[in-house]
């Protein structure tokens, strides 16, 4: 994993690695002060928050290891990657969700003058979320909106609506919430379109910010249990993810960082 174009004393520390794929040790402060400060010296880059899925998919597809390394900054979303770090002897702080990114990072934006684009979701959910963000974080600044149809990455010509419509509008940061890998191939695609910009992969976050779906209490997200939330919320779509990938990949993970100590 590289970290941006910033000098070496602004990098982020010695990075952890689980199965492969390194993690910047960053509490989410430490992590949006990263990208607020790379903007100040005029350098772009791609956030990738973690989760357990998506290092599941990165250990099984190697070309999907690949696409996540290209990131100038990955951390961990998620409970599991962090409880697996403290096993393995090389802890991460704390859980960098992107979830609750693009509302802190929103926030911290508009304190320090950027604009923010949303990129993704269900139909017409950008366009509700930046109505929310603008409310809840007065003085933020929504350069744009967009909800690329489904087969959009089939489409060269939705997809050169995408980068025309960033051209124009010149976003400081922009969500992108299309689902991994979808989304992370995207950026890949996008950030010479607009390279002084910091691109953050975000999944399903608009539809929290809108309430579509409704995230688990905080305290559930502590004790690493906010995918039992979700599942319950949307059981055909996540019920396989979770329960026949994620936890007896959860379980390989331990052992693996168990392992490592144990070296």
């Amino acid at each position: 994993m590289t970290v941006g174009h910033a000098p070496a004393g602004d990098a982020p520390p010695r990075t952890t690695t689980l199965m492969g794929l390194g993690l910047a040790p960053l509490t989410e402060e430490q992590t949006i002060e990263h990208v607020l400060d790379a903007l100040d010296r005029g350098d772009g880059g791609w956030l990738c928050p973690v989760n357990l899925d998506v290092l599941r998919q990165t250990v099984e597809d190697p070309a999907l290891n690949r696409l996540v390394a290209q990131a100038d900054l990955a951390v961990a979303d998620g409970m599991p990657l962090v409880w697996a770090s403290r096993l393995q002897g090389q802890p991460l702080p704390a859980r960098v969700a992107g979830s609750t990114l693009v509302r802190t990072l929103s926030e911290r934006a508009a304190a320090r003058d950027r604009s923010v684009y949303l990129l993704g979701g269900n139909q017409g959910v950008a366009a509700e979320a930046a109505v929310r963000l603008r409310t809840d974080y007065p003085g933020l600044r929504i350069a744009g909106h967009r909800c690329p149809p489904f087969g959009f990455e089939r489409d060269a010509r939705e997809r050169e609506a995408i980068a025309g419509d960033l051209r124009r509008t010149n976003p400081d940061i922009v969500f992108v919430g299309l689902g991994f890998p979808k989304q992370d191939k995207l950026i890949v695609d996008l950030r010479s379109v607009l390279p002084g910009a910091w691109f953050v992969s975000c999944g399903i976050s608009f539809s929290f910010v809108t309430g579509e779906i409704q995230r688990a209490p905080v305290l559930v997200q502590r004790l690493g249990l906010e995918w039992v939330s979700r599942m319950i919320q949307e059981p055909r779509r996540l019920g396989r993810r979770y329960l026949v990938d994620g936890l007896p990949f959860a379980a390989r993970l331990a052992l693996s960082s168990l392992r490592l100590r144990s070296r």
